[in-house]
This record gives C-alpha cells, structure tokens and sequence, in this order.
C-alpha cells in the first residue's frame, strides 16, 4: 500500500493563490496594474464636519495645492462638494519608489445633518487647510415651543 504525507493546507494555499492572481487581474484591468492604487487610499479630501447651534463647519486638508485648483459648492441645501485637482510634482528623470500621497482630479461630496444658507457660506484657506462656515438654515435651527396650560 502505497501512503502520501496528510497534507491539509495544499488546496487553501492553491485556492490563495488563484485569488491573488484574480485580483491582480482586476486592478490590473482598471489600470492600477504598476503598484499605485489611488482608489484604495481612504477618501480625498480628509475632512472634519462639526456643528453648534447655529454654524455647521467643515475643514479639509489640502497640502501642496492651490486655491485656484479648487471648486466649493453647497447644492441642494445640505451637500457640500469640493472639488479640484492635486497635480503631480515634477521629479525630472527620477523613479518612484513609494507613491502614498494621490494626484489627479478629485471630487468628494458630503451629505451635511442639515440644511443650511448657501448664500451666507465662507471659506478660508491656510497652510493646507481650507475651513468653511456654513450657516444653518433657519428652518433647521432649534426653536423653543412654548407649552401652554388651559
């Protein structure tokens, strides 16, 4: 009688592998195929959303951009895009080596928790970080009902 050694991760391994290879097929297919997948870093422009009673106030951060690469907009009374580009350095004849930071055309929408006055909105923009004052609408501010006794 003839006995093989128990091998019991061969076919998971195998089964790993394929995946990896569909895998690259697919990143490959959606032109991510040299190492630079920009669409799996996390959302672009990082951003904190915070409200008070009256202001709902968002900051992003932009680094090495310029003001006149970006759009803001407030549509439908509580969304807020940004939207812009973040060219790439020129390097000369060098070769990457690692490439964490995206460039390109970027859009990001931000559904905000209320409405508010898109003709009251300002923006700022310092050192990378663009900060925008949104005033709440005045249907969404908090009104105090007054209870009354017969």
């Amino acid at each position: 009688m003839l006995m093989t050694p128990w091998q019991p991760y061969t076919d998971l391994w195998g089964k790993m592998g394929q995946f990896r290879e569909e895998m690259d097929r697919l990143f490959d297919s959606f032109g991510f195929g040299d190492g630079r997948w920009p669409s799996l870093a996390a959302a672009y422009p990082t951003v904190n959303l915070w409200e008070d009673g009256d202001h709902v106030y968002a900051e992003a951060e932009l680094p090495g951009m310029e003001l006149s690469d970006l759009e803001i907009y407030v549509t439908g009374g509580n969304q807020l895009t940004l939207k812009g580009e973040r060219k790439e350095p020129a390097f000369g004849k060098g070769v990457w080596h690692r490439q964490e930071r995206g460039f390109g055309m970027f859009t990001r929408v931000i559904t905000l928790p209320v409405d508010v006055d898109a003709d009251q909105v300002e923006a700022r923009f310092a050192h990378g970080v663009l900060t925008i004052t949104m005033p709440k609408s005045e249907t969404a501010k908090p009104r105090k009902i007054t209870v009354k006794t017969e």
